[in-house]
């Protein structure tokens, strides 16, 4: 149960400024995710009372015993002492095939299916190869929203990328829109999140076929990050081998690369354990520009013997035993994963009706016509007030949130609202919180 001096609330304005000048923090609408997390903690310390944390997308439920049973056991039978394998157990690549072919419709080998160290370690090796793999073509282009740690993966590494705001081009117009940057001739790799990281908005089957199609005309390839796997809640994709299945690109393209994380999913973010698939076609294609950086110029192997070994020589040994466990159960139809975190979808239901009831106004709301599902996330914005002026006055109310700036958008009045970890107690202290917004403006 969260306790509060309800006297202590607002904040004082001095106290904001004093604690942002703390963290080099000048402007919130440009904080990333863990600055605001960092002066969240300073004020929570200074004030006495915790925050209702809506910044930070870290799972809010329980991780599965059937994981963590699996990882104590590899833990006990030794596997510490011993360095992984860089491609993966064996039996974890057959069972992230298996998932894929269960769970996407697509047919992929174990081959090509391997372990990362987390979806941040995917997308980085993803880009190392990707982006290097033909002179002329050096630059990705973010489907935006999107998270913003993958462009400061660019910026880590030295390459070019150009974005655009996807929600204004949705359905045949997205065609339009992505010729314009294709058909310069530059563009490596499209990335995007599907359901996405803000917005929620979720690729149609329409959408995904132009991708695919455009990316064999332009020799692009698509990574899609799947993170939030199967949580379009308006579809149950929970029956393995069962239509409906996860929508994926790789229905309509070869050019594909998935990553495939166990953090939202499987509630498994603190080991950092993730899959990153691509299609057979892709993994033994040879770009020969690929000599200038790796050993191989064959893609696959510049991926798993360049990128992944160097980057971690491996995926932690444990951690790889609990995905085996998960996925397996998964696809033996004895461990409903997605059932398990609908929760999400009941939280975010909540939360939004009272944002809405206290003022606020969605930002992104629809997939074309359809309204959009409730789930990790969801956008909102206050009228007459900037994003970081809003940010602001909810600090001051003791809720902590993140700019859409950050992320992409072209929506600079709106925040991101993440419901990982509203229970009962911290929404009724969101309902009140909330309530004290209007005084501030």
């Amino acid at each position: 149960m969260i306790l509060v001096k309800r006297t202590a609330l607002p904040l004082s304005k001095d106290i904001i400024h004093r604690m942002a000048r703390e963290c080099g923090i000048s402007d919130l609408s440009a904080a990333s995710i863990r600055e605001i997390a960092r002066i969240t903690r300073l004020l929570e310390k200074e004030a006495g009372f915790p925050f209702v944390h809506l910044e930070i997308g870290s799972p809010g439920l329980a991780p599965p015993e059937v994981g963590t049973q699996a990882e104590i056991a590899a833990l006990k039978k030794g596997v510490a002492s011993q360095y992984p394998l860089i491609d993966g157990l064996p039996e974890l690549k057959q069972e992230i095939s298996r998932f894929a072919r269960l769970y996407l419709n697509v047919a992929v080998t174990p081959e090509s299916c391997f372990p990362t160290v987390g979806s941040m370690q995917g997308s980085f090796a993803a880009f190392m190869v990707s982006c290097r793999r033909d002179i002329r073509k050096d630059t990705t282009l973010f489907l935006d929203p999107g998270f913003p740690v993958q462009k400061q993966q660019h910026q880590n590494l030295g390459l070019k990328y150009e974005r655009f705001d996807v929600y204004d081009w949705r359905g045949e117009k997205l065609e339009r829109k992505l010729s314009e940057y294709l058909e310069k001739g530059n563009i490596s790799t499209l990335v995007y999140s599907s359901p996405n990281n803000p917005s929620w908005i979720c690729f149609t089957k329409k959408e995904l076929e132009i991708i695919g199609r455009l990316a064999i005309a332009h020799d692009a390839i698509v990574l899609e990050d799947l993170a939030y796997f199967g949580m379009d809640f308006r579809a149950n994709y929970s029956t393995p081998g069962q239509a409906p299945y996860q929508p994926t690109v790789a229905e309509f393209t070869d050019n594909w690369v998935l990553l495939i994380s166990s953090s939202k999913a499987f509630s498994y973010a603190g080991q950092r354990i993730s899959a990153l698939l691509m299609s057979d076609t892709l993994r033994t294609r040879r770009f020969p520009d690929l000599k200038r950086f790796f050993s191989s110029d064959e893609f696959g192997q510049a991926l798993v013997y360049g990128a992944l070994y160097s980057t971690t020589s491996g995926t932690a040994h444990s951690a790889q035993y609990a995905l085996l466990a998960m996925l397996g159960a998964a696809n033996n139809a004895r461990f409903n994963f997605i059932e398990a975190v609908r929760e999400y979808g009941v939280r975010a239901e909540k939360a939004k009706a009272l944002f809405l009831s206290n003022g606020f106004k969605m930002v992104y709301d629809k997939d074309e016509e359809r309204e959009l599902a409730h789930g990790f996330y969801f956008t909102v914005s206050y009228p007459g007030l900037s994003s970081s002026e809003l940010l602001f006055r909810l600090l001051q109310c003791g809720i902590s949130a993140i700019s859409l700036c950050i992320t992409g958008s072209s929506r600079t009045e709106g925040i991101r609202i993440c419901v990982s970890k509203l229970c009962p107690e911290t929404l009724g202290e969101l309902e009140q919180r909330l309530k004290r917004l209007p005084t501030l403006v």
